[in-house]
């Protein structure tokens, strides 16, 4: 078990929260009250680095629907970038790939003409 560290910078698209370890039920409310604490403005996109994630269960998926959630309450968008191959298949699995725009990396999610989708 790793503890999950959420590191956040800002893009010109808007917020970029990098999740590094486990998202679990023990961890989903840290990213939870990470989210909370942003400013997501009408059109910007927020956008979670999953490129050091390790491991995300229902709980953790749950977490990155309560982001989502946030962001569209805000007039916002979502991304995910750089989803490790396990969690693309469980989003696949229950749909949610085609609730979350998915992106290869953060430089692909952050472009101007990816903000838009």
């Amino acid at each position: 078990m790793s503890p999950l560290t959420i590191t956040t910078r800002d893009a010109a698209t808007g917020p970029v929260l990098e999740l590094t370890g486990d998202l679990d039920h023990h961890t989903a409310p840290e990213l939870r009250k990470a989210v909370d604490g942003l400013t997501v403005a009408a059109g910007q996109l927020l956008v979670l680095d999953l490129a050091g994630l390790e491991f995300c269960d229902s709980s953790g998926i749950s977490a990155l629907l309560s982001a989502r959630s946030v962001a569209v309450e805000h007039g916002g968008g979502i991304a995910l970038a750089a989803v490790p191959a396990n969690t693309v298949r469980i989003l696949h699995i229950v749909g949610l790939d085609q609730v979350f725009a998915l992106h290869p990396d953060v430089a692909t999610a952050t472009a101007r003409d990816s903000a838009a989708h």
